[in-house]
């Protein structure tokens, strides 16, 4: 799902093109339990070039604030923010078994939400992704205006939970279905974000209990982008954070252009030797070049976990920095991935000084502290597993 820095555009475009003949160039509906398309990230990271000197963004305080929402005592550690998000955000299967895990374990989450999902195959060209074919998605569209109705439903049932639901844009057009997202200019950007939002104003009108307001940042496809390009967009659309660059290591969100930057880490998986970046889909290649093979399921599980618990000890054990999560719903090698992030879920979230937060917590957090304390937090070693 994401692309790094030093590798050539050919080798990328490369290696994308095995991934598109392993699974084909478009996913299925959400309610069939798929992830997304992603192409591999190369190996070596992309780290921005450019922070804002200004005053972070700033988001509302929580009306009702756990506990652990408050300024920290002089020398007192951080909690251990772990943060679960997932691209797409539109199983029903996996919100079904990702909402009572989560109450069980006093957990909240972050839906990446892929615009089309909401918008019924009938009505598909009512979108038109900037520089394509009004009613072309690289992604599958919502299935049938019951089916998209249904969605939202139960999207409800995770919002009413705490659940955040931040953007995954719209279209999903990563290198080499051109245009794709890392060639867009500003004006691109700004086209699909406003189509975002009228998306999520017509399923309002259909019932839908997501406030405009509180999409506060998103992930954007494949990790690709002009951030130059991207950046003010998502300020003129009242985005306060970003998550779609990578670090070596775990760190903490800096400010860089004007939001809040949550990178995706780059770690090591111990049982391969290797450094990945942590998304499930990543992490399958990694392992086999993404190849659907179920029968390697309990194995593939098994190895995320241990990546998921190695990195988790480095952080909790050094800086504290909140350790994000990459995952999509998805039954890729029988289940591997998805049975993974719901295991280590359900050990981590209830771990001592632990917090599995969404990202607006996590800023409302972060707005309580010291900035001198919270330069101090930015300044130390990235955690390296």
């Amino acid at each position: 799902m994401k692309r790094w820095g030093l590798v050539s555009t050919a080798v990328a475009l490369a290696l994308t093109l095995v991934v598109l003949a392993v699974m084909g160039a478009r996913e299925p509906l959400p309610g069939n339990d798929a992830g997304e398309l992603a192409a591999p990230l190369p190996m070596a990271p992309r780290v921005p070039t450019s922070s804002s000197s200004g005053p972070p963004p700033t988001v509302p305080p929580p009306a009702n604030p756990p506990s652990w929402m408050r300024r920290l005592q002089p020398n007192e550690k951080p909690p251990q923010f772990v943060l679960f998000s997932f691209d797409g955000a539109a199983s029903k299967a996996h919100w079904d078994r990702v909402l009572p895990l989560t109450k069980r374990v006093n957990a909240h989450v972050t839906g990446l939400l892929s615009g089309v999902y909401l918008v019924a195959d009938q009505d598909k060209r009512s979108y038109t992704g900037p520089g394509h074919e009004p009613g072309y998605a690289s992604i599958s569209f919502g299935g049938t205006r019951q089916e998209v109705a249904q969605r939202i439903e139960y999207l409800n049932d995770a919002i009413e939970a705490g659940h955040e639901i931040g953007t995954h844009y719209n279209g999903h057009y990563c290198q080499g279905d051109e245009p794709s997202v890392g060639r867009w200019d500003t004006a691109a950007w700004n086209r699909e974000l406003d189509q975002f939002f009228e998306i999520v104003d017509k399923a309002r009108r259909q019932g839908f209990a997501l406030d405009p307001a509180a999409v506060r940042g998103g992930r954007t496809p494949c990790l690709e982008g002009k951030w130059d390009q991207a950046f003010p967009a998502m300020k003129q659309h009242g985005l306060v954070y970003d998550t779609s660059h990578v670090s070596l290591g775990v760190v903490w969100p800096s400010v860089q252009d004007g939001l809040w930057e949550f990178p995706m880490p780059e770690v090591r998986v111990p049982a391969l030797g290797k450094q990945v970046v942590m998304m499930d889909f990543n992490l399958w290649y990694a392992l086999n070049g993404a190849k659907e093979d179920a029968s390697r399921a309990a194995e593939y599980t098994q190895v995320v976990v241990d990546t998921y618990r190695s990195v988790y000890r480095k952080t909790f054990n050094s800086n504290r920095a909140p350790l994000v999560i990459g995952n999509h719903f998805n039954e890729w090698a029988g289940g591997a991935f998805s049975a993974a992030v719901e295991q280590y879920m359900g050990e981590v979230c209830v771990q001592p000084e632990t917090v599995c937060a969404t990202y607006t917590e996590v800023i409302q957090w972060m707005q309580l502290q010291d900035p001198v304390v919270l330069e101090q937090f930015r300044r130390m070693p990235a955690a390296r597993n």
